[in-house]
């Protein structure tokens, strides 16, 4: 497992002269206009918190400060089926370790089925291409099998992986089968950075959990987290729903 000084992203940071560049979207979102940097701790990154927060928006810039597709993938991959990504990437600095992964990998949720069709592409013109990837068409399977056949047969270790609200394509047994290769992955000196709401991914042991309160990304425990305390309360009292709808 690796140690804090030894992960391949260690630090994100506003750039010095970006001031700027505090003008327009993304900086309209309120974690960003006063966003400085963000140093990471654990093999295991969550950032959690309520939609329109700026969780996507900031795993997208992590992906493409570290030369991954906007849409997901490898740094391999150079499809773009249109272009949609922010440009806080361009205000950012990355500061990584001496010590380099071997492998990676971007994860995105809304764009999952354009990557499985550019793994066929790839696979018309080298048939190899698809043992990386289960040795079958990922559009032969749901949503969540190919996700996990993904997870399974493309990840090598000693990489960096990001991961946008992967529990979009996972029921709650595929989220316990993903803690599971995360397990493996962070055993084999992983680093993964992850937007989730999931109560189950966020209970990965080796993690940090940072929430987006008051318009900050702060570092709470599992049992701190509003998101898991949201569930909690649900599940201990599914009838306050009926105090929602009425």
């Amino acid at each position: 497992m690796l140690e804090e000084h030894e992960l391949y992203l260690r630090q994100i940071r506003l750039h010095e002269d970006a001031e700027e560049k505090r003008a327009g979207y993304p900086f309209t979102i309120p974690l960003f206009k006063h966003f400085q940097a963000l140093t990471l701790h654990r093999p295991v990154t969550f950032i959690t918190g309520d939609n329109g927060t700026g969780k996507s928006t900031l795993i997208e810039a992590i992906a493409v400060g570290m030369g991954f597709n906007p849409e997901g993938g490898t740094r391999n991959f150079q499809f773009a089926t249109r272009e949609t990504h922010s440009s806080l990437y361009e205000a950012l600095t990355l500061v990584k370790s001496v010590r380099h992964c071997r492998d990676g990998f971007f994860f995105r949720a809304e764009s999952f089925y354009n990557v499985a069709s550019e793994i066929e592409n790839i696979a018309a013109e080298d048939s190899r291409m698809l043992n990386s990837y289960g040795g079958v068409s990922l559009h032969k399977m749901s949503h969540g099998e190919s996700y996990l056949t993904l997870l399974r047969s493309r990840l090598f270790g000693r990489g960096f992986y990001i991961f946008d609200e992967p529990e979009s394509a996972l029921s709650p047994t595929g989220q316990f089968a993903m803690l599971a290769i995360m397990n493996d992955l962070i055993r084999e000196d992983s680093q993964l950075v992850i937007a989730t709401h999931s109560p189950i991914l966020l209970a990965c042991p080796h993690a940090e959990i940072l929430e987006i309160q008051d318009d900050e990304l702060a570092a709470v425990s599992y049992d701190q987290s509003q998101t898991v305390n949201l569930y909690r309360r649900f599940l201990n009292n599914p009838n306050m729903i009926r105090q929602i709808l009425e």
